[in-house]
């Protein structure tokens, strides 16, 4: 398989939600003109019964995920073309082959939950472990995304807070509005600004200067501002709404040091209804 040099990564295993991912991933392939790397994790036990010798456990795990990544790959190159897209079948757990793999990639997409999720639950443990550990931008596919049954794709929702998480968010969701010629809501919470006199307006003043120097780089994207009174975690998701994506830093200005995903991050990720991208600093 050739190298993934900064092309998207698609984690896939056949579920509906990775079928979502990769249909999104596909319409972000053919907006950036990159090469669409499917990505199918297998460990000992994947697609099958359990059979008496682990070597044999081994083998029919290995063919069970062999088939399955075909079924992608056929689906994939039916939307983007033979030329974009590459298999990835690798032994070993799916957060840890994604994350391993991101290193070389532009983007990470997954859905909210695979194969293996419990039911009811909103989000699945190979997300959540991507989404915090991952080294490149991750999509998480929830939600709608695209026109169907009178949705009709509305701007890309980005939250603004100063941080340095914050920023790099601003600047991919730049590039996702741009992309879909779309405007761009910035949103910002004045609960989340610094506990110190003055410190909602400093917010204010840090998301602006962020918002007018992207912009530059961005001449053709609409800007629109929102300042919400309360926190950050409501008026992200009630933007969500009407959103197509949704995109977050990691960590806000109240993270942890030492987390790596922040609680609004987390929470989004489990309650917003359009696909949610998740941005680390650089």
């Amino acid at each position: 398989m050739a190298g993934i040099g900064g092309g998207i990564l698609a984690g896939y295993d056949g579920s509906p939600g990775s079928e979502q991912a990769l249909a999104w991933a596909a319409r972000e392939t053919l907006s950036r003109g990159l090469v669409l790397t499917v990505c199918l994790a297998w460990a000992p036990g994947f697609g099958f019964a359990a059979v008496p010798s682990e070597t044999a456990v081994a083998g029919l795990a290995q063919q069970s995920g062999q088939r399955v990544i075909d079924a992608g790959l056929r689906h994939a190159r039916d939307l983007v073309g033979a030329a974009q897209v590459r298999p990835l079948l690798a032994a070993g757990q799916a957060a840890a082959v994604l994350c391993e793999h991101s290193a070389d990639a532009g983007m990470v997409v997954v859905g909210s939950r695979g194969r293996g999720g419990i039911e009811g639950m909103l989000l699945g443990s190979v997300s959540a472990q991507v989404a915090a550990h991952a080294r490149c931008p991750v999509v998480v596919v929830r939600g709608h995304w695209r026109p169907a049954g009178g949705y009709v794709p509305g701007p890309v929702v980005a939250g603004a807070d100063g941080s340095a998480a914050s920023l790099a968010a601003l600047d991919f969701a730049f590039e996702e509005a741009a992309l879909r010629n779309a405007p761009l809501l910035a949103v910002s919470a004045l609960a989340d600004a610094p506990g110190t006199l003055g410190g909602g307006r400093r917010l204010q003043d840090d998301a602006e200067q962020a918002l007018i120097s992207l912009g530059k780089q961005h001449p053709g994207v609409t800007v629109l501002r929102r300042v919400a009174p309360g926190g950050a975690r409501a008026a992200l998701l009630a933007a969500a709404d009407d959103a197509q994506l949704l995109v977050v830093g990691s960590r806000g200005r109240g993270g942890i040091r030492g987390m790596l995903l922040g609680s609004v991050s987390d929470a989004i990720l489990h309650h917003a209804g359009c696909p949610v991208a998740i941005v680390h600093p650089r």
